[in-house]
């Protein structure tokens, strides 16, 4: 069975940090481009970020850039977004998929595949 699962979500104070993990089972992440997506209360799903396992590339969001950085780690079956800095518009339901890494976020959201079932993220004081 083809499944995303995502974990690492919590309550966090702004200027802080959270690690999410995206773990692929029944399929291999080689070859594959996993994007991180992000759906505020009352908002449409947005892109954060597409990592791609072909050249182990990835591209961001302008609302993320310089904070958030998506990579593929030690357990190569899983994806990785680590979130510094967050502040308290980051707050949301953080999911991953299978995407394909071309055009820009928004093409990312609608070219996903295997949607995970979401972790939430809140940051507040």
């Amino acid at each position: 069975q083809v499944q995303l699962v995502e974990s690492g979500g919590g309550l966090v104070q702004p200027g802080g940090s959270l690690r999410l993990s995206c773990a692929a089972s029944g399929f291999t992440l080689d070859y594959h481009e996993i994007g991180w997506f992000r759906q505020a209360p009352g908002k449409e799903r947005e892109g954060v970020s597409c990592y791609s396992s072909k050249d182990g590339r990835t591209a961001y969001a302008d609302s993320v850039k310089g904070r958030f950085t998506s990579s593929r780690g030690n357990a190569k079956n899983t994806v990785y977004l680590q979130m510094n800095s967050l502040v308290p518009e980051d707050t949301a339901v953080y999911f991953c998929a299978s995407t394909l890494c071309i055009g820009d976020p928004a093409g990312w959201v609608s070219m996903a595949a295997t949607w995970g079932q979401g972790t939430q993220v809140t940051v507040s004081s």
